[in-house]
C-alpha cells in the first residue's frame, strides 16, 4: 500500500505544579483546622459550578460504624459529546483551490441512502474536497505523502517548496537528487519526483486530454511513471480531476474507516469494503472523503 492517513492526536496541556506553603514565621502559633470546619468547606465546594458551567457533583454525609461522620463526594456523571455538537470544520482557504460542482448534489444523495453518512456529513459542516488544479504539483504531493502521515509530508513538502518555490518540472530537474532528498524525501522519492519532472518536460504525459479520458485510461497513463502506482493515481483522479466515483481500495485509511463505521472495528476485507461501497455510487469519492475525516478530521489536500 502507498500511503495511509493518520488520525490526528490532540495532546491536553499538562497540569501546573502546586505553589509551595509559604513558611509559618518563628513563634507564631499554628491554626488548627477543625473536622467541622473542613466538612462545611468541602460543601461550599461542592455546591459552586465546576468550569464551563456544569455543577460539581453534589456532597453528603455518611455515617461510619464507629458513629463518626465522613463526607463523601458522589462521582461526576461522565460528559459525553453528541455527534451534532462536533464543531463543523472551516472551508479550506487554498489559493487557486477548485471546489467540485457535484458536492452538494453527492452529499444530499448520500445521505439519503447511507444511515452512517446520514449522521457523518452534517458533522463536518461546510467542508469539503479541493484541488489546487496543478497536475504536475498533485502527482509531486501525492509521492511525497506515501506512506507517511499527513503533518509528516506537509512539513516535507514545506522544505522543498522553500528550496524550489516555482515547483516546475524544471527547476525541480536543476535542483538534482541529492538537493531534493535534503529537504527529508527518502532518496528513492526523489528520484521518482525527478522522473516525474523528465516526463513532464519531455511531454511524455497527456496531460491536456486527461480530462476527456476515463478513470481507467488515466491510471494506465500515469502508472507508466516510476514511483506512481494505482493509489496515486487515484488520488489524482479525486484532487485534481475531480472525478466524483473513485474508491481507493489500497488506501488504508479508507479500509480502518470502513471497518470503525460499519462492521464495530472489525477486519474489513477489500470485497467487504466494495460491498460497503457499492451503495456509495456513483459519489465514492464523496463518501471515501468524508471517511476520511472521521479518523482525521484535517482535511488532506493534494
Amino acid at each position: 500500500m502507498e500511503a495511509c492517513l493518520n488520525a490526528a492526536v490532540r495532546k491536553t496541556p499538562g497540569t501546573a505544579a502546586k505553589a509551595a506553603k509559604p513558611a509559618r514565621p518563628t513563634g507564631e502559633p499554628a491554626l488548627k483546622v477543625t473536622k467541622a470546619a473542613k466538612a462545611t468547606k468541602a460543601a461550599k465546594v461542592a455546591k459552586a459550578p465546576a468550569a464551563g458551567g456544569v455543577a460539581a457533583p453534589k456532597a453528603r454525609t455518611v455515617t461510619k460504624a464507629d458513629g463518626k461522620p465522613v463526607l463523601k463526594t458522589a462521582r461526576a456523571p461522565k460528559a459525553t459529546l453528541p455527534e451534532a455538537a462536533a464543531i463543523p470544520l472551516p472551508v479550506e482557504t487554498v489559493e487557486g483551490a477548485v471546489r467540485p460542482a457535484y458536492w452538494d448534489e453527492a452529499c444530499a444523495d448520500l445521505m439519503k441512502r447511507d444511515r452512517i453518512l446520514r449522521k457523518m456529513i452534517p458533522t463536518y459542516g461546510p467542508a469539503h474536497l479541493i484541488s489546487r488544479g496543478d497536475p504536475f504539483i498533485t502527482l509531486a504531493r501525492s509521492i511525497v505523502g506515501q506512506q507517511i502521515s499527513v503533518k509528516a509530508a506537509q512539513s516535507v513538502w514545506d522544505r522543498l517548496a522553500a528550496a524550489c518555490p516555482k515547483l516546475t518540472p524544471a527547476q525541480l530537474l536543476r535542483a538534482g537528487v541529492d538537493k531534493l532528498a535534503a529537504c527529508g524525501l527518502s532518496r528513492r522519492k526523489a528520484e521518482y519526483i525527478v522522473d516525474l519532472a523528465e516526463h513532464f518536460k519531455a511531454g511524455r504525459v497527456h496531460v491536456d486530454k486527461w480530462a476527456e479520458m476515463d478513470d481507467e485510461a488515466v491510471i494506465a497513463e500515469l502508472t507508466q511513471i516510476r514511483g506512481i502506482g494505482r493509489w496515486t493515481a487515484e488520488m489524482f483522479l479525486m484532487f485534481n480531476l475531480m472525478r466524483p466515483n473513485v474508491l481507493p481500495l489500497d488506501d488504508i485509511g479508507l479500509i480502518n474507516a470502513i471497518s470503525a463505521n460499519y462492521f464495530s472495528g472489525e477486519p474489513v476485507t477489500r470485497s467487504e469494503a466494495r460491498e460497503v461501497a457499492a451503495n456509495w455510487e456513483p459519489w465514492r469519492t464523496v463518501a471515501t472523503w468524508y471517511m476520511w475525516r472521521s479518523l482525521d478530521p484535517l482535511p488532506v489536500t493534494y
